[in-house]
Parts: structure tokens; C-alpha cells; sequence
């Protein structure tokens, strides 16, 4: 029994095509923020494309799962720092829990690898499935038990020369971009496939014509100023009441000092952590403060109301609301405000929580109890200012955050808390994924959090003013705002699936056309 399986030990060690997976998958990384080796991404998928053209279905769903899970291990590997420092689980449990959500997400571009493989009889026929099959895995990975879209491919062309494809095909278009032309290049070198790679670069071609001859948003000539305030409060500290007021009292004198000339403040998430109703003196001061000084305030609070039990993640304004008004308006419960929709598993609501909640303090932090907001709802109003937020990993959700987006929506605002994941290549993405939005959408970002990253984001000059992390400081930028709407903000993904349809009709016609034709020749002879 032993001798057996030592063998099989053997034996994987020597396969060196699943060695070339992993490899492929753990390399992924560096095409991330905040490496930016974007060319990678193009040569991992034609290596995970050789490792995966193999005959039998079972062989490509393990070589597949591997490059998937090196994919996914590596570069999510920054939520293992939330889960040990504030999870509470011993060392192997911690990992244990990781390698089972790697693995769970990693299903997902296995199942795409399996149907390209498994209906395919032609290279062309291989890529056009695998182009259909990402795609509808991974949307299906955005949707399915909350969704987790995070690490999507078209993110580590954000500072490429693709970025500017964005507003036509947005960052789900960009993904099967790569997944094309990592596919065509592997295909090129292995199998001499130029009618394919001809038929590639032409795509590309036109993508980058219409870009060229459509009418993209531009400069309307109007420049505000922000102030951008970053606390850098402990995670530890964050919900200890006797820090309620230490904390609230520093944002308030760090924006204190820079009142004057400043049309929009920002505060990250949960910046006031005392709850709405009970922190109301203290927003009551802000408000009229902020209207004195002729500005808006808008802040990060949760919000329990006590009379329906229910507590919200939401995002207040202060302050001025209109241009015209000489006084602030704020009051409990008035509608210019955001309560957040996309909810994080565990750190927002636990799944099962009765019988989750008693194993581990991961699953019984602060402020683990909230309800989801509608996932429709007006824009923010600060300063004369239409503002479209989102907190935290919301800002993942391209559909959701298109969805919430009008003709009249100046800024592209999100506050986050990345204190949870130290020092790692989490808060780089989260930024990353951040400017996405603002290139689909063509509005300024304007991004505060915790201890950073916070910054502004120019998504024309692509210009990106940032303040370095785990300090506490201010940041004062001047913000140009844009007019006019991208082909993406007005159709979103519904280009993409006629794309898709027509790339599985072809596939779908070519296979009967096989089988007739075969039937024919048989019946013939």
C-alpha cells in the first residue's frame, strides 16, 4: 500500500505539465496590481491553453483546477491576512479554509477549460467555446452564492494599452479578450493556426476603429476641489466604544484645518463608527459646520434603526447639498443617502449564522449583522454634486455600479476599510478594480479609505493622485469633471452576449453540418 503510493507520488512529480499549470496560475499574480506585468496574462492563458489540450476530459479538468488554483491562491492570497490576524482560527484551519475557497473558485474556469475541450472538434471551435465558456462562468462566479468577481483577467489591462477599450467593451469584454488572444497564441506557435490569429488581430482592429470614430465624454470645463481624509485608525480599535469619540473627533480636526475653498469632503466607510441616531449631535455640528463653510461632507456611517431592527452600511451627506443652499439640511433618515446592496459574506452577514456563528470569532465579528440596501438607488446629491457610490468590494460589481449610473452622475465615489488585509497586494487590486469602474463609466474616482489606498483617478489623462499608506493625513485635489456617456454605460455586458450567442451558434452549425455530412457519407457507403 505504501510502494502504491509512493509511486503515485512519483509520479506526479514527474508531470511536468501539471508543474507548467501551476506555474501559469501562480505567475497570474504579477499581471495584478500592484506589479502591472500585464503581458503575463496573455502568456499564462496560452500556457494553460497547452496544458489543457489534452485528450481525455478528466486530464483537462485536473491540469485546468491546477492553473486555476494557483490562479486563485496567489491572488487572493491577502484575505489569509484578514483571516489571521481577526479570524480567530488556529494556523491549519486558517489554511484549510483558504485552499476551500481557492478551490471553490476555481471551479469555475475549470468547468470553461471542460467544455472547450469536451464539444470542440477544431482549434477554432476550441477557442470560440473557451472565449463563451469564461464567459459564462465567470459570470457565473459574480453571481452565484453572493458572487465573488474579484481577479477577473480584463482588470490587469487596466494600465494597458487595452484600458481604452473599456467604455465600449468593459472590463468582462476585456477578460475574453485576453482569453482570445492567449488562446490564438498558443494555437499560433503549436499548431501554425493563422487564420485564426488573422482573424484575432482583426477583431482587435475593429474594437480599436469604432473607439477611435465614436464620441467619447469629454472635458465640460468645471473643476471642483476635494479633500480626502484618511484616518489610518487600528482594525482593533475600529469598534471599541470607548474609541467612538477619540475617532470621530479626529476626522472631524483633520478636516477642520482645511475647511476654506473646498467644495466636497470625503470620509472612507464607517469613518463615524457610533451608529446614525445615536451619533446625532455630533453629525448635527458637521452639518452646519460644513454649510458655514460652504461644503458638503460626505461620510461613511452604520445606521441601526430601532423601531424596524434593521442596520445598514450607509453612506450620509452634510452640508450643502444643492449649490444654491446657505445652510445644511441634515436630519435622521433623509433620503440623501446610500445603504449598501452587495453585502461581504462573513464580514457583513453570515450565511447559516446560527450554526456558524458559535465555531469561530470569524464568523462573529463587529458589525456582521447588516441588510442589504436596494440595488437601485439615486445618486448622492453634495455641493450641486450627482455622486454614484459604492462601499467597499461593491465597487467589483461592474453591472451593479453600471446600474446605479445616469446622464446626470458627475463623480464615481467609493469608501472602503482595507484595513484588514495589512500590508498585501489587496488594497493595490481593490484600487485597481476601482479605476476600472471610472474607465467604463468615463467619471473621475474619487477613493477613500481607511489607511489607504486613497486617491483620485483621471480616467482621460489617466492620471492618478494617490496618499501613501497607513498614514493619516488629507489629500487635496482639484477634480475636472466630464460630460457625455460611453457605449458601455448605456448598453453594458448586452453586446458581449450577442457576441456570445453567435460565437456558440457557429460552433453549434459546424458541429451539424459534421454530423450530416458524416450521416451522408455512411449511409452512402
Amino acid at each position: 500500500m505504501l510502494s502504491k503510493k509512493l509511486n503515485k507520488l512519483i509520479t506526479l512529480c514527474k508531470d511536468l505539465r501539471a508543474w507548467l499549470a501551476l506555474f501559469a496560475g501562480l505567475s497570474l499574480t504579477f499581471a495584478y496590481a500592484p506589479f502591472n506585468l500585464w503581458p503575463l496574462v496573455f502568456i499564462a492563458i496560452a500556457l494553460a491553453c497547452y496544458c489543457t489540450d489534452v485528450k481525455s476530459t478528466k486530464q483537462v479538468a485536473k491540469y485546468g483546477f491546477i492553473f486555476s488554483f494557483g490562479w486563485f491562491a496567489a491572488g487572493i492570497s491577502w484575505v489569509h491576512v484578514s483571516i489571521a490576524q481577526f479570524g480567530g482560527l488556529p494556523l491549519p484551519a486558517s489554511i484549510l479554509l483558504m485552499a476551500f475557497l481557492c478551490g471553490y473558485l476555481a471551479l469555475y474556469p475549470t468547468l470553461a477549460f471542460i467544455c472547450a475541450h469536451k464539444f470542440s472538434q477544431t482549434p477554432w471551435q476550441r477557442v470560440f467555446l473557451l472565449i463563451s465558456g469564461f464567459a459564462i462562468f465567470e459570470f457565473l462566479r459574480g453571481k452565484l452564492l453572493t458572487g465573488f468577481p474579484w481577479l477577473s483577467f480584463g482588470y490587469t489591462l487596466t494600465d494597458s494599452p487595452f484600458s481604452v477599450l473599456a467604455p465600449i467593451i468593459g472590463e468582462m469584454g476585456l477578460t475574453l479578450l485576453c482569453v482570445m488572444l492567449g488562446a490564438c497564441l498558443y494555437l499560433l506557435i503549436t499548431a501554425r493556426q493563422y487564420v485564426l490569429s488573422i482573424g484575432a488581430t482583426t477583431a482587435m482592429a475593429l474594437l480599436f476603429l469604432i473607439n477611435h470614430f465614436i464620441q467619447s465624454p469629454t472635458y465640460n470645463n468645471k473643476v471642483i476641489s476635494t479633500l480626502l481624509v484618511q484616518g489610518n485608525i487600528q482594525q482593533s480599535l475600529r469598534w471599541e466604544p470607548e474609541q467612538f469619540w477619540p475617532t470621530m473627533s479626529k476626522y472631524r480636526d483633520m478636516t477642520r484645518r482645511h475647511w476654506q475653498d473646498v467644495d466636497l469632503v470625503v470620509w472612507p466607510e464607517a469613518a463615524i463608527p457610533e451608529i446614525e441616531d445615536i451619533a446625532y449631535p455630533f453629525l448635527e455640528g458637521l452639518d452646519k459646520a460644513a454649510a458655514f463653510n460652504n461644503t458638503a461632507v460626505i461620510t461613511g456611517i452604520p445606521d441601526y434603526q430601532f423601531n424596524s431592527k434593521t442596520v445598514y452600511n450607509s453612506l450620509i451627506v452634510l452640508g450643502k447639498q444643492q449649490a444654491h443652499d446657505t445652510e445644511g439640511h441634515y436630519q435622521y433618515l433623509h433620503r440623501n443617502r446610500y445603504q449598501k446592496h452587495q453585502l461581504l459574506p462573513i464580514g457583513e452577514f453570515v450565511p447559516f449564522e446560527d450554526l456558524l456563528r458559535p465555531i469561530a470569532p470569524l464568523f462573529n465579528l463587529a458589525m456582521s449583522s447588516f441588510n442589504r440596501g436596494e440595488r437601485v438607488q439615486t445618486n448622492l446629491v453634495a455641493n450641486g454634486l450627482h455622486i454614484l457610490p459604492a462601499i467597499c468590494y461593491e465597487i467589483a460589481f461592474s453591472e451593479l455600479v453600471r446600474d446605479n449610473f445616469t446622464g446626470e452622475s458627475d463623480l464615481l465615489f467609493t469608501v472602503s476599510n482595507d484595513a484588514w488585509f495589512g500590508d498585501s497586494h489587496g488594497p493595490h487590486q481593490h484600487m485597481q478594480i476601482a479605476r476600472m469602474r471610472a474607465l467604463e463609466l468615463q467619471r473621475p474616482l474619487i477613493r477613500v479609505t481607511n489607511n489607504g489606498i486613497t486617491g483620485v483617478f483621471d480616467p482621460i489623462s489617466k492620471q492618478q493622485t494617490v496618499l501613501s499608506q497607513f498614514t493619516a493625513d488629507t489629500l487635496k485635489v482639484d477634480v475636472k469633471l466630464l460630460q457625455g456617456t460611453t457605449l458601455f454605460s448605456q448598453y453594458g455586458q448586452k453586446p458581449m452576449w450577442w457576441t456570445i450567442a453567435g460565437l456558440i451558434l457557429c460552433v453549434l452549425i459546424s458541429r451539424t453540418k459534421e454530423k450530416v455530412s458524416k450521416s451522408l457519407e455512411k449511409n452512402f457507403l
